[in-house]
Order: C-alpha cells, then structure tokens, then sequence
C-alpha cells in the first residue's frame, strides 16, 4: 500500500507533489483572489474556494483502488463526474488540467463539461499535464443533511422529497445480475475483512467480538433471505456511500461523493444503502428520517425487505463503518488520531442493537 498525506508531501521541498499542494492552497486558485480552505480525506485534497470546489487525487495504491499513475488519476476524475452527475447533474462541473509551464508556474487549464466531444488540444503548447482536477459548484454547508439535522431545521418535507428522489434513481437504476450465491458470499467476505482490523490486538475487546459473532450467526440465518433479494433482481447500480453529509436539500435534493473508483462497491440492494443513512441519522440524534425515509422509498418502488433483513443490513453497514473509521489507526501517520476509536466503538454499539432486533442467537 502507498500513501501520502499533506505532511508527507509538504516535508518534501522541490518535489512535484508539494509545488502542486502548494499551488493550488494559493490565493491563484480561487477566483475572488481567497486562498481557498483545504480540507484533506483519505483519498484526496479537496480545495474550496467561495463558489466553486477542486478535488486533486492522491498518488494512492490500496487493495480496492489505483491512483498512482497520471492517467488512472485522469480516468478516475472523468468517471467521478460522470458518475456523480446521476444524483448531482448541476454540482460536477467536469476535469480541468493542472498545467505546468516552462518556467515551472502551474495554473489550471480549462474544465472539460464533458458534455460533448473530448477536448483535443488540452493544454497550451508550452506546457504540460501534470495533473487532472474534478471542478464542482461548492454547496452551502448549511443545506447538507448533516449540519441541517444539528441545526434542527430538517423537515419531513425535506425527507419526503428526498426519498422520491431517490426512489427514482433506484428505479432507473441498471439492475445487476448477481448470481444469489455471489451476493450471499460478498456478504462473508466483507465480515471476513472486518474481523481482520476490528479484531486487531489494538481494537480487540469483548463487545467487537461479541457483536461479530452476533453477525456471523445472524448472516446464517438470513442468508436465504439475502439469496432472494439477489434472485428477485433487486441488486442495483447505486450510490455507494450514501451518508448526510453526502446530501444536499434543495427542492429537488442532491446527492454527492458516490464511490465512483470500484463498480462492486456501487452494486446494492437499494434497502442497503438506505440501512447507511438510516444509521448515521441515528448517530446525529434524529432516529425518525431513516424510517420515514426507507417507507416513502419502499412505496414508490413498490418493494421492501423482510424487516431481519433491513435489520441486518443495518449492522453490516454499522460493522462496515467501525472497519473503516478504526483502519485509519493502521495508517503510518493517522489524521487526528484521538477521533477514530471512540467513532468505532459507537458503529460497533449501532450493529449490536441492530442484532438485538433480529432476535435470532
């Protein structure tokens, strides 16, 4: 595995990666002469000026992912927009070059809407490609569900038209032909990879335990269930990473940052995903969206899970999340440290009173 983060590169005078970084946190970047905010994730630099966002990927190799060449980074930008353009037509301007003149300046090049042909002649003729830049609309903080549930001012309005509107995405959405064998053994591997960090001898202790067996015994009983959804076509291209800071309520709502870099993790039953908003309501003290949310959903698409299922579909999320926020106390050099354990252990208490629903021991 490679990774490098803003400290990594920044300790690297002279090196290509810290004149991009340091590029693009210049007031150049921004139109109204700001230094933009610079807010790094696992995977990328996000750079946010006052009206509009660029996304610069890191040079990243993991298991489920490849962005350490020019043109995976390229290739991965094109389908971000591509992608997220399903749920956020209007927000995902398109890739803009990072150029590099002669005399070593770098400005970023004009965005490709890739609404029609590719742009032929991408960069003057003096300089080069060094990188590739998602360009988005920058959404206001304050519309995103996340910070609208902490502000209280979510209604069921806004709940209601963002179940049509994603009741009308899974619709739409290509169903997978996902042998039911397939779907079922997707379902072990993910707790197979989840026992191997959340059983770590630094996160070991009796309730992740505990809770993991829970699962197992549950994923057991219900993998007919699970085997049936498969089978009655009910597996979709969906989001990905449907969570609240993802969504953005307007009148007709948007939906952001879909996992666009492996096609697998997009292939869910649309009950699954909903499990994941559901989950990180509850967390931001509002329990009544996912239910209200998931029934507007199950009427429009005319489809529901077995309630153990949706259950369950909710402790694998919650086990999934815990994997995930304890994995970053793997990494060489963590981002703020002191956040990731006590997150984990709230995942893990969400997928334990998950299991306690099911009922089955």
């Amino acid at each position: 595995m490679i990774k490098c983060s803003t400290r990594d590169a920044m300790a690297q005078p002279g090196s290509e990666l810290t004149n991009k970084l340091r590029s693009l946190s210049s007031a150049d970047t921004c139109t109204d002469g700001r230094a933009p905010q610079v807010v790094e994730t696992h995977m990328s630099w996000i750079f946010l000026c006052s009206a509009h966002v660029f996304k610069l990927k890191k040079p990243v190799r993991y298991d489920f992912l490849d962005f350490s060449t020019l043109a995976a980074r390229e290739f991965d930008c094109r389908e971000e927009v591509r992608l997220n353009r399903r749920l956020a037509p209007d927000v995902y301007l398109g890739v803009a070059p990072l150029l590099q003149a002669v005399d070593g300046h770098l400005a970023i090049g004009p965005v490709d809407s890739m609404s029609g042909p590719a742009a032929t002649d991408r960069a003057a003729d003096e300089s080069r490609v060094i990188d590739w830049l998602v360009s988005m609309r920058r959404l206001p903080a304050e519309r995103m569900l996340d910070a609208a549930l902490l502000a209280g001012t979510v209604s069921t309005g806004d709940v209601d038209r963002l179940g049509d509107r994603l009741a009308t995405f899974y619709r739409a959405a290509p169903v997978i032909a996902l042998d039911a064998a397939s779907y079922v053994a997707r379902w072990n591997a993910a707790q197979r990879s989840n026992r191997a960090v959340l059983q770590h001898p630094r996160f070991g202790g009796a309730l992740a335990v505990a809770t993991l067996d829970r699962f197992d015994r549950a994923l057991q009983h219900l993998a007919s269930a699970l085997a049936a959804r498969a089978r009655g076509g009910c597996i979709r291209e969906g989001h990905g990473d449907l969570r609240p800071e993802h969504v953005a309520l307007f009148a007709t709502p948007v939906v952001i940052d879909c996992l666009e870099f492996n096609c697998e993790l997009r292939q869910v039953d649309p009950f699954d995903e909903l499990a994941q908003l559901d989950l990180e309501c509850r967390l931001l003290d509002a329990p009544w969206v996912g239910p209200r949310l998931i029934a507007r959903c199950a009427a429009t698409l005319d489809d529901q899970p077995l309630p153990a299922v949706q259950a369950l579909y909710t402790a694998g999320r919650a086990l999934l999340r815990a994997r995930l926020t304890a994995a970053h106390l793997l990494e060489p050099d963590p981002r703020t440290p002191a956040h990731w354990l006590p997150r984990t252990r709230r995942y893990v208490e969400q997928a334990q009173i998950a299991l306690e629903s099911i009922g089955a021991d």
